[in-house]
């Protein structure tokens, strides 16, 4: 039943004129039953902003992205374990197999989770997205054979279809002002997700090696020597689980009749695009779609960097590597995450204000461009700064790369209206899915090609891995600095929500 109590009455000019400051001049029109408007009118009521909504939307993007790239750091051990690889050049392919996995599932699922994310809610996705972390996330730590791998790893990116819909709760559940911040907070928590999550698989994979006087030999840990930061992940995500069932839902839903008549009858008072909302064909959206095709470009180098970065950090120095092992991989990474978080949190919402998500992603790509082809030099050095080197670079690289990632999701967000929101992120999930599933597989199959050629004249060893990187870096700049990328502009019923 509609709520009529929101609508204007004309005897109350003068009251209206006392309180302007503090309420529209043009009431929304709220629904009693619909959770969407319930969150509508508690937007318009709650002063200042939302700290309770940017924690639950971190916490929940944060445990959806840990798994993602945990098992870098220690997946070229686990694939030498496998015993499937004949030498040792060739673990870094496989390797990449396991690492596409993911991605391989999640692309071919990402648009029907985003349909059902706007029939059904975006809580049950997220539910159920948690739900496979648990589940999936802990078998894979617990795998035996390489095939045991692809499977959940395929399966865990195929029923975990949570950051879509997570990034349409974001922008919904806050007022227009914080919908930058909130976007920054799922950008900032899926960044440092995934890079807590290879600092954790580094510090944690192989237990019994590590710290024999806590896990002895025989124990579990050492039977199953990547099981703990699984474990520990998946631990998490339950305690995360139980947080999701009081989120408030966003969606709105008005199905009843006797509401819709009394909804056309306040149409004086309330916003056209309220009340008749035609479902625009998505792929015709350019706003949208040059944002999603810069968006996968850029996931790519990402996921391509991130499995690159470990695999190369932890080969022998005779393949051009760094020889870390997993722990001073998880050292970097570590610091890494906590220079991101603190950039994504405090320092993007300002520099975003002042410049823009285009202008500030084009500035971005092409710091990043000098910054990467640097690695394979920063590789001569040894020792301390070797460690300092790397561990600057690193952090420079993550906070530009989030600093686009974020702006891409902006524009993302502001292209469509809100009951298209979930459909769109599935359709940037899907693009971004299958570009990413190539990342890793191509980003390990070229390392093992340039460890080949360490001889050669012409981007010899690592230089030839990081070159093909800075391709894609380069091919994204283009786009960013072309008519290929376009920004749609905030329309009244966009504000409102």
């Amino acid at each position: 039943m509609a709520d009529n109590n929101n609508i204007p009455n004309n005897n109350n000019n003068g009251d209206n004129k006392e309180k302007g400051s503090t309420e529209p001049l043009l009431k929304k029109h709220y629904y009693e039953n619909c959770p969407g408007c319930k969150v509508d009118r508690a937007k318009q009521t709650t002063p200042g902003p939302p700290v309770k909504h940017f924690f639950n939307i971190w916490v929940i993007t944060f445990c959806s992205s840990l798994p993602i790239a945990s098992l870098f750091p220690y997946l070229y051990f686990m694939v030498r374990d496998f015993g499937i690889a004949k030498t040792e050049v060739d673990i870094s392919s496989y390797a990449g197999y396991v690492g596409s996995a993911f991605m391989f599932g999640r692309g071919l699922t990402s648009i029907p989770w985003g349909i059902v994310a706007d029939r059904y809610g975006r809580k049950p996705v997220a539910i159920l997205g948690i739900l496979a972390v648990i589940v999936f996330n802990t078998l894979f730590g617990l795998s035996t054979s390489f095939w045991m791998a692809i499977l959940s790893r395929f399966l865990l990116g195929a029923l975990n279809g949570l950051l879509g819909p997570i990034k349409a709760y974001a922008v919904e559940i806050v007022r227009e002002e914080y919908q930058a911040i909130a976007i920054s907070t799922v950008s900032a928590a899926w960044g440092v997700g995934l890079v807590v999550g290879p600092a954790l698989g580094g510090y944690l994979a192989q237990p019994a090696e590590k710290y024999p006087h806590i896990f002895s030999k025989g124990s579990f840990f050492d039977k199953f020597p990547y099981a703990l930061p699984s474990l520990i992940i998946s631990v998490f995500a339950l305690a995360v689980l139980v947080s999701c069932m009081r989120l408030p839902e966003t969606l709105h839903k008005h199905n009843d009749s006797s509401e819709s008549h009394q909804d056309m009858e306040a149409s004086d008072n309330r916003n056209i695009g309220e009340i008749v909302q035609k479902d625009e064909n998505l792929l015709l959206n350019w706003p949208l779609m040059s944002s999603i095709i810069a968006y996968s470009v850029f996931a790519l180098y990402n996921i391509a960097y991130q499995e690159v970065f470990s695999l190369w950090a932890v080969s022998p120095q005779k393949l051009g590597g760094l020889n870390f092992t997993t722990d001073d991989v998880g050292n970097v990474l570590s610091i890494s995450g906590f220079a991101m978080l603190l950039y994504q949190l405090f320092v993007y919402p300002v520099v975003e204000k002042a410049y823009g998500p285009i202008r500030l992603s084009r500035i971005s790509g092409v710091i990043t461009i000098p910054l990467l082809q640097s690695y394979p030099f920063i590789a001569l050095f040894s020792g301390f700064v070797l460690h300092l080197l790397i561990t600057s670079a690193s952090v420079l690289n993550f906070c530009l790369s989030q600093t686009i990632i974020t702006g891409m999701l902006l524009l993302q967000n502001k292209a469509v209206e809100q009951h298209q929101r979930g459909a769109a992120n599935g359709i940037a999930m899907i693009g971004m899915s299958i570009f990413k599933a190539i990342g890793p597989a191509g980003g390990g199959a070229i390392l093992a090609w340039s460890q080949k050629r360490l001889d050669v004249s012409f981007l010899p060893g690592s230089h030839l891995v990081f070159f093909f990187l800075n391709l894609i870096e380069v091919l994204g700049v283009v786009i960013l600095f072309t008519s290929f990328l376009a920004e749609k502009k905030t329309t009244p019923s966009q504000r409102s929500q």
